[in-house]
């Protein structure tokens, strides 16, 4: 049988083979620990100073802002739970399209006297700035508000969003994982517009699982998740995964050297899928407003999105109902709900998201295949009804 096409590129992507030919050292003759001060740890350190050095050029930082983690999730609880640590309890705001990996960590403030607000988004899914306003006349300590949502690949207007919570000196953060690598993100214009953090996660841009960083404004005060051995500047303590983290370097500086042409690329892609779609019949969530140029969120009537999903991997196509982290959860996206779509509606959602070596030929097979699949579906139902 040959291999599914993968259209999920949203949830992870493969491994880059050059990111893997940098990393395979590490895995093997290269294994020292990077705070001993032998050699071996000596080349352990250098590499992950070279990572650093990478990373933070991909996103227009400086590298002492670079805080590794294990991924995009730890990131964002490190910059809620850190800074809501050095704080006495008041008033935080989210989106109401986060991921969870930032509205868990909100609600757990919520259990220590904390008061969330989270925030209203209209149709298109973006941050409606009047109620945006009103929330900060309540003077939120904290802010989070994702550059690009992983489910509809919605653009939000972060800087205008920072620019307004600065007047309140509220500290803003937002989760760029979904936006590296796909979108320019400049930490440096940001955080003169007010962003004080910006979470990033390696396997969504070619690199490996298990590798993260949050690149924070070193003005900030904020308590370690992990306590222990002092390391990335006393905000992360845990022996360095080196080879992960040379691979997110890696990975950063690819995805920066590649991003005018992947752009272009996937645009193209995703255009031609969706003049597709539109002619099945699909409604496309969040298609009149800025998205990622990879990314369609749609549903087609009266089909429910897992039962056309478990169909399309049968037939050779991967792709997604929902965010995969929260794949378990059998109630409708809420980022959909967010964004005023009928629950019925909300279940019948899928989303294709593509990547680099995604084709033309792959697109138009998937149309295909969607079709023939719909019709089937549709003819199962009336069957049963």
């Amino acid at each position: 049988m040959a291999a599914s096409v993968y259209f999920d590129h949203n949830a992870t992507t493969p491994i880059d083979p050059v990111v893997l030919d940098a990393m395979l050292p590490w895995l093997s003759q290269q294994f020292g620990n990077a705070s001993s001060r032998h050699e071996y740890g000596r080349a352990a350190r250098r590499a992950i100073d070279e990572a650093r050095n990478q990373v933070a050029a991909a996103v227009g930082a400086h590298a002492t802002e670079v805080v590794f983690t294990s991924g995009g999730s730890e990131a964002n609880n490190l910059f809620i739970k850190g800074v809501a640590a050095f704080l006495k309890p008041g008033s935080l705001a989210v989106s109401a399209i986060e991921h969870p990996c930032v509205i868990k960590p909100a609600e757990q403030l919520v259990r220590r006297g904390w008061k969330l607000h989270k925030l209203f988004v209209d149709a298109n899914g973006q941050v409606d700035t009047q109620a945006f306003r009103a929330v900060l006349s309540c003077e939120p300590r904290l802010v989070s508000v994702m550059l690009a949502n992983n489910e509809t690949g919605v653009l939000q207007n972060v800087p205008e969003l920072a620019t307004m919570a600065q007047a309140s000196g509220t500290l803003f953060h937002t989760d760029g994982v979904q936006a590296l690598g796909k979108i320019a993100v400049n930490f440096r214009s940001l955080n003169a517009s007010g962003v004080h953090a910006l979470s990033l996660s390696a396997h969504k841009i070619g690199g490996p699982k298990g590798a993260g960083a949050l690149v924070l404004d070193k003005r900030v005060e904020i308590e370690p998740l992990i306590a222990g051995g002092g390391h990335e500047r006393g905000l992360r303590s845990g022996t360095e995964n080196v080879a992960a983290i040379v691979g997110f370097g890696v990975a950063a500086e690819l995805a920066a050297q590649r991003l005018a042409d992947s752009t272009r690329h996937l645009a193209e892609l995703r255009n031609r899928l969706e003049q597709g779609l539109v002619s099945l019949g699909a409604r496309l969530f969040g298609a009149d407003t800025e998205r990622l140029p990879n990314t369609s969120y749609f549903s087609l009537p009266n089909l429910d999105g897992e039962t056309l999903v478990a169909h399309l991997d049968r037939a050779g196509f991967a792709v997604a109902s929902g965010a995969a982290c929260s794949s378990a959860d059998p109630e409708p996206s809420h980022v959909l709900r967010a964004m005023g779509v009928a629950a019925e509606a909300a279940r019948g959602a899928v989303r294709v998201s593509l990547g680099a070596d995604s084709t033309v030929a792959q697109i138009d097979d998937f149309l295909v295949s969607l079709r023939s699949t719909a019709l089937k579906l549709k003819r199962l139902t009336a069957m049963a009804v």
